[in-house]
């Protein structure tokens, strides 16, 4: 059984990942309109993603007898300065993510849930290959200052990009 404390803060973390699929999703609308369709599909994917993290984290509560309880996802925002401006916002958002994560398992340690420490192990190592990802991607934008030839290079390149769920 999982206690109230970890239920509760799931539950925030369901809301939080629910959130990010929303963010991500803004983020492919806004790209779209800038014509980066290869960019405009690498934030659907994103959006895909956040989607099966909330779901893993939804199934991992009832799977330990919690009851899942969902609430309103803000609004995210839907317009940035430019191409480099959504990286640094994505970079931002996934720092942050992470800190939400580590503070899930710090607060697993301290009521002594090793199940849900176990759990969170694989959130750990997805936000490493998540920030290293977007600062690949920042990188490159910034190197070609976020337009010409090389935007069109980059965007094609992130036209191929796709979801493909883990393996249990």
């Amino acid at each position: 059984m999982i206690s109230k404390k970890i239920e509760k803060a799931l539950n925030e973390q369901i809301n939080a990942e629910f959130y990010s699929a929303y963010l991500y999703l803004s983020m492919a609308s806004f790209l779209n309109g800038m014509n980066l369709l290869g960019f405009s599909n690498w934030m659907r994917v994103q959006f895909e993603e956040e989607q099966f993290h909330a779901m893993k984290f939804y199934d991992y509560v009832l799977e330990r007898g919690g009851e899942v309880k969902l609430k309103a996802i803000d609004k995210p925002p839907h317009k940035w300065k430019d191409i480099i401006d959504v990286f640094e916002a994505t970079l931002e958002h996934e720092q942050e993510v992470t800190k939400r994560i580590n503070d899930l398992v710090n607060l697993a340690i301290e009521e002594k849930d090793h199940a849900t420490v176990n759990f969170l192990q694989w959130f750990v190592d997805e936000q490493v290959e998540e920030e290293a990802s977007v600062e690949e991607i920042l990188a490159q934008l910034k190197l070609v200052e976020g337009k010409g030839s090389g935007l069109f290079m980059l965007d094609r390149e992130a036209r191929q990009r796709s979801f493909t769920p883990p393996q249990a």
